[in-house]
């Protein structure tokens, strides 16, 4: 009887494990896991983004809330949804790689997705050297309220949907190091060749901001640079 007892609580505890895997199973989840790394936002904000419509948004949050993933705050009609913490985020960046490292499609649809170009990258302690020594200009490409959420010190706000119009705001004889949400970020793929094709000195961080909150690197909040 006892086994019998202690088999039905492992079931039990297992079946709570997986609970946590189901949630996990939809691209777009992990998508809106991915917005909510960069900071809080409404569902509004997040259905936009993740190019949902306001309805299955909300049933994807609910789902990330159910499983203990996210939280939410109300601010008069308005619910603002945030991870539930740190180790969300690490859990989310630990999942991509391992997929990357064990699914065989995993890299050719990443390639796909950000497309291959001969620019050169730095890690995040060399380009943290560099901004201390001020020889770089560190460009974020990410959407404004994303940069004002959190982004590294120093760091000059132009998305990467305005960066061809603003490109005279960058001086011509900098280095520019590109980053945007995280590794798997296109916007900064598409911001180097851009700024490549323009003539620049581009050169990419290796990941991005998700990577750099995670290693614990310094953050500022607010105020366009």
């Amino acid at each position: 009887m006892a086994e019998t007892t202690t088999a039905g609580a492992k079931a039990r505890l297992y079946d709570a494990f997986a609970a946590s895997g189901k949630a996990l199973a939809s691209g777009k989840r992990l998508e809106l896991l991915d917005l909510l790394a960069q900071g809080e936002r409404t569902v509004d904000a997040l259905a936009k983004a993740a190019g949902l419509n306001l309805t299955t948004a909300s049933a994807h949050l609910q789902t990330l809330k159910q499983a203990g993933f996210v939280a939410t705050r109300r601010e008069g009609v308005r619910i603002h949804y945030r991870l539930a913490g740190d180790d969300v985020a690490q859990l989310f960046a630990l999942l991509r790689k391992v997929a990357e490292a064990h699914q065989a499609a995993v890299p050719a649809a990443r390639d796909a997705y950000l497309g291959s170009d001969d620019a050169l990258e730095v890690t995040r302690d060399q380009l943290y050297a560099r901004v201390e020594a001020g020889h770089v200009v560190v460009l974020d490409v990410r959407p404004v309220e994303e940069y004002l959420a959190g982004h590294i010190p120093g760091a000059v706000s132009i998305p990467v949907q305005e960066l061809a119009g603003r490109i005279n705001e960058l001086p011509e004889d900098a280095e520019v190091v590109v980053y945007c949400r995280g590794e798997y970020c296109v916007l900064a793929y598409d911001a180097v060749r851009l700024l490549t094709d323009r003539g620049r000195r581009a050169i990419r961080l290796n990941d991005g901001m998700l990577e750099w909150r995670l290693a614990e690197m310094p953050v500022h909040t607010g105020e366009l640079a």
